[in-house]
């Protein structure tokens, strides 16, 4: 039988553009200039104030589709060191939040560590949200974070320059338009 919350129902989203903020965003935290980018901000406020609704929800979706490859790809790694996905992510997930109180109300906590223990057992992240409701204007900055968040995991484990969870989704998207 299978879930309401199954990937195969859900929508894909704007992948491309929810990897390009994760990716920006990586960057910023990486970047030997202290402080915001000021470029940056101004870029995400121009592309914040050219965006419809319908495609903000397409960068949603996109980025809860992030969620969903990042923790198959983090499943699929802890599996094969007989570990425990959930085990292992969620707790220092939760963790690393609970010290972003101004980006990660902690009220926002649970349901961020909500999606991705429905993505860690195979489920959308953005189906299983919905559930709930409709997505709040407070949860756009915890849902971000939580992206970035599995993307500087996988670039742990990776032992990579900072690029290889944002590369293995541009990679994917770049084989899948060849084909």
């Amino acid at each position: 039988m299978t879930s309401p919350c199954d990937p195969q129902n859900a929508p894909v989203g704007d992948v491309a553009t929810a990897i390009m903020i994760i990716d920006s965003k990586i960057a910023a935290v990486h970047s030997d200039t202290p402080g915001p980018d000021p470029e940056l901000g101004a870029l995400a406020d121009q592309f914040t104030a050219s965006v419809s609704a319908e495609e903000a929800e397409d960068v949603l979706d996109g980025a809860c589709t992030l969620i969903y490859v990042f923790m198959k790809w983090l499943r699929e790694c802890y599996e094969a060191h007989d570990q425990e996905v959930i085990e292992a992510v969620v707790p220092h997930l939760v963790a690393t939040m609970r010290r972003m109180p101004k980006s990660v109300p902690p009220e926002a906590i649970p349901t961020m560590a909500g999606l991705v223990i429905a993505a860690g057992n195979g489920l959308s992240p953005g189906l299983w949200r919905a559930q709930y409701g409709e997505w709040t204007e407070a949860e756009m900055t915890p849902l971000e974070a939580t992206a970035f968040l599995l993307a500087e995991h996988i670039n742990r484990i990776a032992d990579d320059d900072h690029t290889f969870a944002t590369r293995m989704v541009t990679d994917a998207l770049t084989s899948l338009e060849e084909a």
